[in-house]
C-alpha cells in the first residue's frame, strides 16, 4: 500500500494506491466516513458492468446501503441535464448530509458526482474511485469538481475536497490503448512541469507495458506532484495554475472538434507542444523541450498538432479561468520540469497563435 495525504486544514484526506483496492472500499470507506449510513455510487456505462457490483458489494459488507447510480459514458454526461438528474436521485435515495457519494469511474464521472456531492443538502461527503489513468494521476485529487455549459468546459463547479480516494492500478488493465495513452498526456505533463527525472524516466519507458511494470510509482510521482501543489494553492490562484499546462490550447482543440473529435488527452498533447513553441517564441522555452515532448507523446499514440481556427481559439482563451480582463496567465516552460506562469495580453496571444 502507497498512502499520501493531502493535508489541507479541516479538510485532510489519504490516497490510497494499491492492487486490489477496489475489493476493499467498504473497509476504507468505513474509516473514512463513520458516520454514514447510505452511499450513493455514481458510475457509467463502461465501468459499471466491470466493477460496481465488487464495489457495492465492499461497501454493503462494511454496513452501507447502497444505491448505484449508472450513467451514460461520455463527456455529454457531464451537464446540468445529469446534474440535476443525480440530485433527484439522492432524495429519492433518502440521502442526508451525513451520508456520501462515491464516484466510481474515470474524470467526467469524478467532476459529476462531485459536483453533484458539493451541491447536494449544501454538501456532502464524497469518495473518489477513479478507473482511468488520467483520473488516478489528475482529476481524482485535488478537489476540483464541475460540468460542462454549452460555453465551454468546466464552467460551473465548485472546490469539494473527497474524504478518500482509492486509486486500484489493476482496474487500468481494462482500458483500452487509447484511453491509457489519453491519461499518458497528463502523466508527461508532470514530468514537463515539475521534475525533470520524471520527464526522463517516462523517455526511458515509452511503451504501456513498460510504464504498467512500474504503475505505482508513476501513479505516486504524479499524486505527490498534485498533492504538493493543491496544499500550497487550494484554490488556484498561484502555483496550482501550473497545472494546466497545455489546457488553455487544448481547451481550444477540443471546441475545434466539438468535444467529440478530441479527447481531453489528446488535446492537451497537441496543446502542451504548441505552448513549448510559442515559449521558445518568446524566449522563455528552451530549444530542446518541445522535441522532446514531442517524441515522448507520439510514442503513446497521441497528436502533436491540432488544426484549431482563429475563431476557435478566440473563444477558448476568453473563457480561460487563468484570464483576468484583457489579460491571461499563460503556462510556459523554462525548461523540462520547470513551468511559469507568464501574464500576457489576449490579443498578444492570439497573434502568436
Amino acid at each position: 500500500m502507497k498512502t499520501l495525504t493531502v493535508a489541507l486544514p479541516g479538510r485532510e484526506y489519504d490516497i490510497l494506491i494499491e492492487n486490489g483496492l477496489l475489493s476493499q472500499a467498504g473497509r476504507r470507506c468505513r474509516a473514512a466516513l463513520p458516520r454514514a449510513g447510505r452511499v450513493a455510487l455514481v458510475t457509467d456505462s463502461n465501468v459499471g458492468p466491470l466493477y460496481a457490483r465488487l464495489v457495492r458489494e465492499s461497501l454493503e459488507g462494511a454496513g452501507f446501503a447502497v444505491e448505484v447510480i449508472q450513467l451514460r459514458a461520455g463527456e455529454q454526461t457531464k451537464c446540468a441535464q445529469s446534474l440535476s438528474g443525480l440530485w433527484e436521485r439522492f432524495m429519492a435515495f433518502g440521502l442526508t448530509r451525513t451520508d456520501a457519494v462515491a464516484a466510481l469511474g474515470g474524470g467526467v464521472i469524478g467532476d459529476l458526482a462531485g459536483f453533484a456531492a458539493a451541491t447536494a443538502l449544501r454538501g456532502v461527503d464524497f469518495v473518489q474511485i477513479p478507473t482511468t489513468l488520467l483520473a488516478q494521476v489528475d482529476s481524482s485529487v485535488g478537489g476540483k469538481v464541475a460540468i460542462d455549459l454549452q460555453a465551454g468546459k468546466n464552467l460551473a463547479g465548485a472546490f469539494w475536497q473527497p474524504k478518500l480516494v482509492l486509486m486500484d492500478p489493476q482496474a487500468l488493465t481494462t482500458l483500452s490503448d487509447a484511453t491509457f495513452s489519453d491519461g499518458m498526456a497528463e502523466v508527461i505533463k508532470y514530468g514537463c512541469i515539475w521534475d525533470g527525472e520524471f520527464f526522463s524516466f517516462l523517455e526511458q519507458r515509452p511503451c504501456r507495458e513498460r510504464i504498467m511494470g512500474e504503475i505505482e510509482h508513476v501513479l505516486y510521482t504524479c499524486c505527490d506532484i498534485k498533492r504538493q501543489v493543491v496544499m500550497e494553492d487550494e484554490r488556484d490562484t498561484g502555483i496550482r495554475m501550473l497545472l494546466n499546462f497545455g489546457h488553455t490550447l487544448g481547451h481550444a482543440y477540443e471546441l475545434a472538434g466539438h468535444y467529440e473529435r478530441w479527447t481531453h488527452g489528446q488535446a492537451v498533447a497537441a496543446g502542451m507542444v504548441r505552448a513549448a513553441r510559442l515559449g521558445h517564441t518568446l524566449g522563455v522555452t528552451d530549444a530542446q523541450a518541445a522535441g522532446r515532448i514531442a517524441a515522448l507523446l507520439e510514442q503513446f499514440g497521441l497528436p502533436v498538432e491540432i488544426p484549431c481556427t482563429p475563431e476557435q481559439y478566440a473563444a477558448a482563451i476568453g473563457l480561460d479561468k487563468k484570464g483576468a480582463g484583457e489579460d491571461i496567465s499563460l503556462i510556459l516552460l523554462e525548461r523540462l520540469g520547470r513551468a511559469v506562469p507568464k501574464k500576457l495580453a489576449k490579443a498578444e496571444v492570439l497573434k502568436l497563435l
